[in-house]
């Protein structure tokens, strides 16, 4: 099964979320290795965008699918493409909400679920034979350091930890077969998401800001060795490392003085 577009020789990488931050750095990084773009977001204006720029400076094609993936028929629309077949898959669309967990919309906790669980796995699971076919794929799950430590956000942090533990079980399934999967566990970093959210970021240690290059460069790095669970930045490496030798309940109260999660669900 080809993973080329029709007339095309270079390989294709879809990119959920890549009008800005992460997805966006990510896309533009995969242009710019060589490869063609598959687009997914709900902005048409944006995506067309970004297709163009693309295109004058990479020569890459990029095909625009906006899709909403808190609904169920537009992530089978995406589902539908990835089966066609890719080679790289980013799974990078994703949302926190501002204020309290029992005042939150029930319905905005479900659409956070539906875009940060179920379109990984669906996105995935149609991704995932042809890359077998080929002996060769890549899909990245954009994670979070919420989901190693817990205490920034409850159903944030939740999803994440789902993302993380979905994308290690995964890795071990296609061991030997070719194909790559990797949980991104970036900590604070500079992008749309927090302004989205409505969450403040004024009291968030600066020390512990990254830029979205070099989580896209860790990444690839980690890729390269085999790493399942990618941590960018060396301060949140010590910050994972740690926590995985002290008790839980201690890197809970540690995460909450770092990062306070009131305000934040």
């Amino acid at each position: 099964m080809s993973v080329r577009m029709p007339g095309a020789t270079r390989p294709v990488a879809l990119v959920t979320g890549p009008t800005s931050g992460i997805g966006r750095a990510y896309a533009t990084r995969l242009a710019a290795l060589g490869y063609d773009l598959v687009l997914v977001a709900r902005d048409r204006e944006r995506l067309g965008a970004l297709a163009h720029d693309f295109e004058v400076r990479f020569g890459a094609r990029a095909q625009v699918l906006p899709a909403d993936l808190a609904l169920a028929p537009d992530r089978e629309r995406v589902a539908a493409r990835l089966a066609e077949g890719v080679e790289f898959l980013v799974n990078n669309a994703g949302f926190g909400l501002a204020g309290e967990f029992w005042e939150a919309d029930p319905e905005r906790l479900r659409d956070q679920l539906e875009v940060n669980v179920s379109a990984v796995v669906r996105l995935t699971r149609a991704a995932v034979p042809p890359m077998l076919h080929a002996a060769n794929g890549t899909v990245v799950n954009i994670a979070s350091m919420a989901g190693l430590i817990p205490g920034r956000g409850s159903t944030y942090s939740a999803s994440k930890a789902y993302v993380v533990s979905f994308s290690q079980g995964l890795a071990s399934g296609l061991a030997g077969t070719g194909v790559r999967v990797q949980a991104l566990c970036p900590g604070l970093v500079h992008t749309e998401f927090h302004e989205r959210a409505g969450l403040p970021t004024e009291s968030l240690p600066r020390p512990f800001w990254l830029n979205v290059d070099q989580v896209v460069a860790c990444s690839l790095a980690d890729l390269e060795k085999n790493r399942v669970i990618s941590v960018p930045g060396m301060q949140y490496k010590a910050i994972a490392a740690v926590a995985g030798l002290i008790p839980r309940s201690l890197v809970t109260r540690l995460n909450r003085g770092l990062f306070n999660a009131r305000g934040r669900t």
